[in-house]
């Protein structure tokens, strides 16, 4: 291999020589008391083989023909209630479908009245007044008393005019707000060269998707045809025409206070570009979005571009039997979720990143690299394989290596995804099937390529660290950048160990100097991507095995001594979604399975497999409900953009609880802390 690879028995005998064992390592008594499923004195529902092989049994059964597996990905109520607005925008009015979406909406409002980002969290103003909107749309009365509820709720945060720049816009599209309610920004920018502050290139992939088609958008202002004509002033606090302080500085600093007197200019100088420039930029928008249109997976295969780029599309003049317009539309219903009596609407899918976990989980429950099962899924993904296009990720690049990775939807070639594509890699590897060599190959050299010059990994560029942006109007949601974290990081310097990469080859060394900069003081690391920081930390323990870290070492014994001390009194772990506020970082609503499944497999990566917090973490996944291949759990662990987007991944809770067990069991019965995996 590429880059100075060994063998896999290679590996694991130099990750052996590099680690201490330690630990006083269970009798035989003990080890089948375990095996028998009781557990510090405590007896389980099932016995701890009967448990995996059951939920191993269920997950096989959940495999799509095809191989592959895809769970639901359900986000807060912003999306399902931007679905009416689409809808509603081009005056399609269909009461089946939206008596069922309006079941989800009222069923996910709060407490507090309003709707929050994640389950039980606080009230949003934004999501709220795209809720409450929603539901007004599709005929709920305003004095039904969960209208009555939500509207005093808006109006005491501040009413419809505080609301986000995202929501603002959704406003001004069905004319509730003026357009000077949403920062200036101008199409002509795409004409800008790669020096200019403001450059595509310049931010994360999923801005660039989103924010193209809303350029065009913005020039065009096109009003919703909204054909029952329905507003909502109720939800402000001043008449919108007579609100003066729409915008607001993103970060308070003076950099902000700079950029807000730069958006007043802006929107003084724009009637007077001249038209044939905004008539190029627009053309350069369209082919942006069309080249990328992504079939049926649609632009970006995220809702938020799809529902922008048909938009942009109508607002140019394009019919509705324009095959580009058709296609892009089928692409955002294929995105509703059914189920009976009640239908939401996607973010996106994640049928990558499920199975390529589910296949792991499978391996780590006892199937082979050859069982149906595992070749079915891996064989799913050998073939999705991202080898021939040179996506976004290139731009600027001098010496961009080969395409190679992984997406993590069914298509999106342009931008495939670094975490996806570690982790498929690591679950070909571990099939230990000569075949997927090649494959292999060419997934390290590109991760390798995607390294940020600091050490660390984004998820789909490198070196997305433009921060500057952060202090523009326009970037209010916090979420323009793709800057390197931890968590994906981790999973990289996981995969090259396992793939057998040198522990001295540059990118493992600068990777691992990065990890451990990032290092809280608490011994935990941050969870960009899942909530939170057990997410991070259980990511980056894997990744310090996989490079044969000493298990003694200071870093390691910080992070054992952090997840031992936030393991909950149910031997459970649980973080709230609300801990990407700073000043809430301790929070916690409940004990989850997939947050415990983090916790236990954190702690067996530092060589704790005979931790008492780890059999009690085991025991509490033993007793935890279950219905099939899923344990039970509402809360939303993942994350979309910390404090804007969080996601709840409906497989977390199948194949993680299953993984985390089926590892316990493997690693007592060997009598060995050695992981094996990089991840």
């Amino acid at each position: 291999m590429s880059g100075g690879g060994r063998s896999k028995q290679q590996s694991t005998a130099l990750a052996r020589r590099n680690r201490r064992t330690g630990g006083n390592f269970l009798n035989d008594q003990a080890l089948g008391m375990i095996m028998d499923g009781f557990t510090l004195g405590v007896a389980p529902s099932e016995s701890l083989d009967a448990l995996v092989e059951n939920a191993r049994s269920q997950l096989k059964h959940l495999q799509q023909n095809d191989g592959h597996w895809v769970f639901e990905l359900e986000a807060d109520t912003t999306i399902p209630a931007e679905y009416i607005f689409y809808k509603h925008y081009f005056g399609e009015i269909d009461p089946d479908l939206e008596t069922a979406i309006g079941t989800y909406l009222r069923e996910t409002q709060g407490k507090h009245g309003g709707w929050p980002l994640f389950h039980d969290g606080d009230l949003n103003l934004s999501a709220s007044v795209k809720a409450y909107y929603a539901l007004k749309l599709i005929g709920d009365d305003i004095d039904a008393p969960h209208m009555r509820r939500a509207r005093q709720a808006i109006l005491a945060e501040g009413g419809a005019a505080r609301t986000n720049v995202f929501t603002r816009f959704a406003l001004a599209l069905f004319g509730q707000v003026p357009w000077r309610a949403v920062p200036v920004m101008l199409v002509e920018i795409l004409l800008m060269p790669r020096w200019f502050p403001f450059h595509l290139s310049k931010v994360s992939y999923w801005s660039r998707v989103v924010v193209v088609p809303l350029l065009v958008l913005m020039a065009q202002k096109p009003r919703a045809r909204n054909p029952k004509g329905i507003g909502v002033p109720e939800l402000f606090v001043v008449p919108p025409d007579q609100e003066r302080n729409y915008n607001s500085n993103p970060t308070g600093s003076i950099w902000g206070d700079l950029l807000l007197v730069g958006d007043r200019v802006a929107g003084v100088v724009e009637p007077l570009l001249p038209r044939f420039l905004r008539r190029r930029a627009i053309d350069k928008a369209v082919g942006f979005i069309t080249e990328r249109l992504n079939g049926e997976d649609g632009l970006g295969a995220i809702f938020p571009a799809m529902v922008n780029a048909v938009l942009a599309l109508d607002s140019l003049g394009y019919g509705q039997d324009h095959p580009d317009m058709i296609i892009a539309r089928r692409a955002v219903d294929k995105l509703l979720m059914r189920s009976e009596g009640r239908v939401y609407c996607q973010p996106c899918v994640s049928p990558v990143w499920d199975t390529g976990l589910a296949t792991h989980a499978l391996m780590e429950a006892g199937e082979t690299g050859d069982s149906a099962a595992v070749r079915g899924g891996l064989e799913w993904l050998r073939q999705r394989q991202i080898l021939d296009r040179v996506g976004d990720w290139a731009e600027g690049m001098k010496n961009p290596p080969r395409p190679g990775g992984w997406a993590f939807q069914y298509g999106n070639d342009f931008y495939p995804d670094v975490d996806d594509t570690a982790v498929v890699a690591m679950a070909l590897h571990r099939s230990g099937d000569p075949r997927y060599q090649e494959a292999l190959e060419r997934a390290a050299e590109w991760v390798i390529g995607l390294q940020s010059k600091n050490g660390g990994w984004g998820a789909y560029d490198a070196d997305n660290t433009n921060y500057y942006l952060n202090h523009i109007p326009f970037a209010d949601h916090g979420a323009l950048l793709d800057p390197p974290s931890a968590d994906v990081s981790a999973r990289c310097i996981g995969m090259l160990a396992q793939l057998g990469y040198p522990l001295d080859h540059p990118a493992i060394v600068r990777g691992v100097e990065y990890l451990l900069r990032e290092q809280e003081p608490d011994g935990s690391w941050y969870g960009r991507w899942g909530a939170n920081y057990v997410y991070g930390t259980w990511s980056v323990l894997c990744a310090l095995n996989a490079i044969g870290m000493d298990m003694q070492s200071e870093p390691i014994r910080r992070a054992v001594a952090w997840l031992v001390a936030r393991q909950r009194p149910d031997g459970g772990w649980g973080e709230d979604c609300a801990t990407y506020w700073g000043e809430r970082k301790a929070e916690v609503k409940a004990s989850t399975p997939s947050q415990t499944a983090w916790g236990v497999l954190g702690l067996m990566a530092a060589g704790e497999v005979h931790h008492d917090a780890t059999r009690r973490g085991v025991a509490y996944l033993q007793e935890a409900p279950r219905t099939g291949a899923r344990w039970h759990e509402k809360l939303f662990t993942g994350v979309g953009f910390p404090r804007v987007f969080y996601l709840r991944y409906h497989g977390y809770a199948a194949y993680f609880p299953l993984w985390a067990l089926a590892r316990y069991r493997s690693l007592v019965r060997r009598n060995d802390p050695q992981v094996q995996f990089g991840i």
